[in-house]
């Protein structure tokens, strides 16, 4: 934005919130950036930013810009030397046809300020050089979907949703497998994610399947215009 090293994007549609990171580039943004960032979007009528899911290093010039801390999260890595075991239910190749029926599932499984627009979603997919849609079918319905993303060694398991009706079935445990099993035959050597604190399905879930917590989590920071 304005030739910055911030990225900006709307969020879940709303015309007066931002998503507010890190751009695609090698150095992250300076404070002046991103107050300068924020100033521009205030002149749009924007009042109220967040960040995505930022590293401790990464988070520090916003908080020097007057970001605050909105919520930390899990960081779980696991090891793919050793192959994974293979899904045990019936996955395909996620269409746009699926989408709608995705974003559904998506909403019905997180929080209001984690869900999903049409928009992250595609996002959630551009985020890596190379990435996996994938969704969950049982008699006909889409019960579960993920999308993974690969940048160079490193795999990412960037979103994962099962229908709350579906769950305790394993379709998650399918899902993830896939994942694990894409980013291994691609020779990525670790696979991350993240989930929040109190999402404690989700982290038995990882933490079952190979994922261990590490000691520095990540951290989603919020700005509000003091005229709000």
């Amino acid at each position: 934005m304005g030739g910055h090293r911030v990225r900006v994007a709307p969020w879940q549609g709303q015309p007066y919130v931002a998503l507010v990171g890190p751009a695609r580039v090698n150095r992250g943004p300076s404070r002046a950036e991103i107050q300068r960032c924020i100033a521009d979007l205030v002149e749009r009528g924007v009042h109220e930013a967040v960040t995505p899911a930022l590293s401790p290093f990464e988070a520090e010039p916003f908080y020097q810009a007057g970001f605050a801390l909105h919520e930390e999260l899990h960081l779980l890595a696991r090891d793919l030397t050793i192959p994974p075991p293979k899904p045990q239910h019936r996955l395909r190749q996620g269409r746009p046809w699926h989408r709608a029926r995705v974003l559904e599932i998506d909403g019905e499984a997180f929080e209001t300020f984690w869900q999903f627009d049409s928009y992250a979603l595609r996002e959630a997919k551009r985020a890596t050089p190379y990435h996996r849609f994938r969704v969950a079918v049982e008699r006909g319905q889409v019960t579960g979907y993920a999308v993974t993303g690969r940048a160079g060694s490193r795999g990412y398991l960037q979103r994962l949703a099962v229908d709350p009706r579906n769950q305790s079935g394993g379709i998650g445990t399918s899902l993830v497998h896939d994942c694990l099993t894409w980013l291994y035959r691609r020779r990525a050597g670790t696979a991350l994610v993240n989930t929040q604190h109190r999402n404690q399905r989700a982290l038995a879930l990882y933490e079952r399947l190979g994922f261990v917590r590490q000691p520095d989590g990540l951290y989603v920071l919020r700005w509000s215009s003091p005229a709000t």
